[in-house]
């Protein structure tokens, strides 16, 4: 396995949609582990494939309980009850900003041999799915961020 070049803020293949998989072999795998090493290597709690360059909709979440692949994920029910808290990006280093998310996710999503199940996150897991399943529709956190109601200190 190998590490990956994390893409920066500014490359425009940040705002481009990812593509379904429909192949399930063993360069998705490599793929998926690929991201895992990169993701660790970076301390981050998540990556899209698109963060390493390849337009896929592939994600990886870790939140300390061991890395979850979510493969052509899809958000099928969101909790009203919502999260304010900071929310940064591997590929946007050193910013970060305050976003409402909501508190509960449950994702649909394939694993890497194509079976689908369902995954319920909540607090930072919730957040990190919405986060990176945004990555995947060329949507970053910065277009989420709300004024800061703290004010300059």
């Amino acid at each position: 396995m190998a590490l990956r070049n994390i893409v920066k803020y500014g490359d425009p293949v940040l705002r481009k949609k990812s593509r379904v998989v429909e192949k399930f072999d063993n360069k998705l795998s490599d793929l998926i582990e690929d991201m895992i090493q990169t993701m660790n290597n970076a301390e981050g709690v998540g990556l899209a494939a698109v963060q390493v360059g390849i337009l896929k909709r592939v994600v990886i979440v870790d939140v300390g309980e061991g890395p979850i692949e979510l493969v052509n994920p899809e958000i099928i029910e969101e909790s009203k009850e919502k999260q304010i808290t900071p929310e940064g990006c591997l590929s946007l280093p050193g910013q970060s900003g305050n976003t409402v998310r909501p508190m509960t996710v449950k994702v649909k999503a394939q694993d890497r041999n194509g079976k689908w199940y369902i995954h319920k996150g909540t607090g930072l897991k919730a957040k990190a799915f919405c986060h990176e399943i945004d990555h995947l529709d060329g949507i970053l956190y910065i277009d989420k961020v709300i004024p800061d109601t703290e004010g300059k200190k």
